[in-house]
């Protein structure tokens, strides 16, 4: 009987801890944060967004990556509030993606959140973006006339050379956009995020996103969109505070940069809270 009985307080203990360990998993920290902080998600997102859609979309995306539960949790609660501010979703449909750099989370706009940002001007008629292979038939000329002629192949496309942007206005004007894969990689390059992310995974969807970034200049859209798309790949490291950019400087020759890869150096991580422990701190 004696052994019974210990056999059923160890199971019992068990299942206590296997309780406990689960309430105190990131994950269900990351949740309890996500639901403390929906007052002020809910502020920042544009009417037609939901804030439960929201917290639900970036719960999802934090927990199918691995790496992001290891991040410090305000840069993961910047992110997300970053997403809101923009009225963008992260992950699902490519508007922006939240990713790893380190102990800290990296908000990056994708780019149909680059194209959804700039047809809020209301002066767009239309702005796409293609990618151009070397088996295409591509030409294009600037000047008086500006031309533009791209056929992709049927067949085998080659190797990746170019991106380009058009934008129509409503009044009848346009822009063209053309970088090459050299002036991609540049942009790629400066990027402490250069080997993660969409860089790695969705290549075509950023070189897109970066020739229409490159546009927003000439765009007739406003200050307040131009200081929107600036947030682009950005940590925020509370959610009060400004983002800071992981780019490097415009002008630094990119071939100097540390290692994207390497992981910087280790710093104090956040002790583990119970949701409840964690609603409290954010009080």
């Amino acid at each position: 009987m004696a052994t019974n009985n210990s056999t059923k307080q160890q199971l019992a203990n068990r299942n206590k801890n296997q309780a406990e360990s689960k309430q105190q998993s990131p994950a269900n920290t990351i949740a309890a944060y996500l639901k403390k902080m929906g007052p002020e998600i809910e502020k920042a997102l544009p009417q037609h967004m939901d804030v439960d859609r929201m917290a639900r979309i970036a719960l999802t995306t934090i927990r199918t990556t691995p790496k992001l539960l290891e991040c410090k949790i305000p840069s993961l609660m910047g992110a997300v509030m970053q997403a809101a501010q923009l009225g963008l979703e992260p992950g699902l449909i490519g508007h922006c993606y939240i990713i790893p750099y380190g102990k800290e989370a990296t908000f990056i706009i994708g780019y149909k959140g680059m194209i959804d940002l700039a047809r809020r001007s209301g002066h767009i008629e239309s702005i796409y973006a293609q990618v151009v292979y070397e088996n295409d038939d591509f030409e294009y000329e600037f000047g008086l006339d500006p031309k533009l002629v791209h056929k992709p192949s049927l067949g085998e496309r080659g190797d990746f050379v170019a991106a380009y942007g058009i934008a129509k206005y409503k009044d009848g004007g346009f822009h063209v956009e053309v970088m090459g894969e050299g002036d991609i990689e540049k942009i790629r390059k400066r990027s402490k995020a250069s080997n993660n992310g969409p860089w790695k995974t969705d290549y075509e969807e950023m070189a897109k996103k970066t020739v229409i970034r490159r546009m927003f200049k000439y765009l007739p859209i406003s200050i307040e969109i131009q200081q929107h798309a600036s947030q682009d790949e950005t940590v925020r490291k509370d959610i009060t505070e400004d983002a800071d950019s992981v780019y490097n400087q415009e002008f630094i020759d990119v071939e100097s940069h540390e290692d994207p890869e390497e992981e910087p150096k280790a710093e104090e991580t956040s002790k583990e809270l119970t949701p409840e422990q964690a609603a409290m701190e954010l009080e």
